[in-house]
């Protein structure tokens, strides 16, 4: 990368997107000391206008935001950090410094979720308790709910159709994760269908 920080100041902006839901989550500033040690560390470093100082994001919150890439603009002048937050990004709590969560990123917050969750291997939970039963087990439960929901979808009842829509999903990004993929994978067969037509 050969990022030019002549043209403000030796401060460069810096877009900071979710690698998983694509939400934007804040915008920030870097000067090539923070660069360097974002790139280092794999966390991202800021420069603070207001303090005056190289600012780890997330070094009082614990809220760090993994770094997994990193992508320069055209001009060279402007950066896009992909990462893994650890926790809520902005100081007021919520996911975004832009507002609410984006909606329209459910889908992957629900896969991050379901992860979280067999990772903490709390057999009180019923994701848990249903992955140790094993993959056929899994396998077994997106049969059951495909079913279910056709056969709701015989009739015209739609909040019993769309209850059993969501179980479906929801069982189908689980055996997703049990066999160690995930949405996107799925996502990248479809494009690759959709390009080929």
């Amino acid at each position: 990368m050969s990022i030019n920080y002549t043209k403000s100041n030796g401060l460069i902006p810096v877009i900071i997107q979710d690698f998983q839901t694509l939400q934007v989550l804040m915008l920030g500033y870097m000067n090539e000391e923070a660069y360097e040690k974002t790139k280092s560390e794999k966390r991202v470093t800021f420069f603070s206008r207001s303090k005056n100082r190289l600012w780890t994001k997330g070094e009082t919150s614990g809220n760090f935001l993994e770094v997994i890439s990193v992508y320069e603009d055209c001009d060279e002048d402007t950066i896009l950090i992909m990462v893994r937050p650890n926790g809520a990004t902005c100081h007021n709590g919520t996911t975004s410094c832009f507002g609410k969560n984006n909606e329209t990123t459910f889908l992957y917050q629900l896969e991050n979720t379901l992860k979280n969750r067999i990772e903490s291997n709390d057999s009180s939970s019923y994701t848990v308790s249903l992955v140790q039963k094993g993959i056929n087990k899994v396998a077994q439960k997106v049969g059951e709910e495909a079913v279910e929901l056709v056969i709701e979808a015989k009739d015209n009842n739609a909040d019993l159709f769309l209850n059993e829509a969501a179980d479906l999903m929801y069982h189908y990004l689980l055996l997703l994760q049990v066999k160690g993929f995930s949405l996107r994978d799925v996502e990248a067969i479809l494009k690759e269908r959709n390009t080929s037509k």
